[in-house]
């Protein structure tokens, strides 16, 4: 008789099979016809598939949108299980918030569906210039959660100060496209049913957020967020919900806030790059998942940017 280890190692073994991850990949939903998985704060192994983003979908009347694919072809593939097991319609649209490998590597997952892709204007040449690097390296961390990737891109774009609406039947989304703030393709989703708004990762909850873009850029963008009349946020990383979104925006512009701060104290003074990464912001460590993994790049880009300010 197997012992409760030998079962557990054995899960462990075939965790990318359909045996045992995919008993364990499940969504939640967050309002009526909204329903989301909520990623590990975690960096992608193998053993996670990559499933540490947010993603999830929306039913309406006619069809469904999918928002975010997953960090692997493998979680597309459950995240797809997860949507036909809730709704016979039809798979219409698949929108990707912004580039990074943990919201688009299910992409094609969804391609039998025969969806329309969508994304921010520069989400193409922004695949583009990264499809070779994120090809090798998420191959090796992923292993067979990896196999069956393709990079899609997006067959309708939205541009920035130029916000588009879909209806999914009797279900409107307002898709609006940002200037440079976490990268320089972000892209949001409002379901206008519910006053529920998918940020992508322009907004983290508890896991340090990860500078792509411009710390100038995306202050502005979170302030513009906090005006927005909301029931309930779904971040690209964190708790989904109707009340901590709000204190999530105050974390995430408190931090960059600093940052900025103290990183033009130094430039100032005619500091360093280097003392910087030393010295910025550690009092936030405490208020941070995976701080040491990220803050560090978050001071490097945060500097080459306002020292040419």
């Amino acid at each position: 008789m197997k012992t409760l280890s030998n079962i557990l190692g054995l899960c462990a073994f075939v965790f990318l099979s359909v045996g045992c991850a995919d008993e364990h990949y499940s969504v939640s939903e967050v309002t009526t016809g909204i329903f989301y998985h909520q990623g590990v704060d975690e960096d992608a192994t193998e053993s996670n598939i990559g499933a540490i983003a947010n993603v999830g979908f929306i039913i309406g009347e006619k069809c469904v949108a999918v928002i975010d694919s997953g960090g692997s072809y493998l979680e597309g593939r459950y995240l797809r299980r997860e949507i036909k097991s809730h709704t016979d319609l039809p798979i219409c649209y698949v929108i990707n918030t912004h580039v990074h490998p943990d919201h688009i590597l299910g992409n094609a997952a969804f391609k039998e569906d025969a969806p329309e892709f969508i994304g921010h204007e520069k989400l193409p040449a922004a695949i583009a210039a990264r499809q070779s690097y994120f090809a090798k390296t998420f191959q090796q961390i992923l292993g067979k959660a990896y196999v069956g990737t393709e990079f899609i891109d997006p067959s309708l774009t939205v541009s920035v100060g130029e916000p588009i609406t879909i209806d999914l039947g009797n279900r409107v989304l307002t898709l609006t496209a940002y200037s440079t703030s976490h990268t320089d393709n972000d892209l949001t989703v409002l379901d206008n049913t519910t006053k529920t708004l998918w940020t992508g990762d322009l907004l983290f909850i508890k896991r340090i957020p990860a500078l792509d873009g411009s710390i100038n850029g995306w202050l502005k963008t979170m302030h513009q967020l906090q005006t927005m009349d909301l029931n309930f946020v779904i971040p690209g990383h964190g708790k989904a919900g109707s009340k901590q979104w709000q204190q999530g925006l105050i974390d995430q512009i408190r931090y960059f806030t600093v940052l900025r701060t103290e990183i033009r104290k130094i430039i100032d003074n005619m500091g360093t790059i280097d003392e910087a990464t030393e010295t910025v912001g550690l009092e936030e460590a405490k208020n941070w998942e995976l701080f040491p993994l990220y803050h560090r790049r978050n001071i490097t880009a945060s500097f080459v940017e306002l020292e040419w300010e």
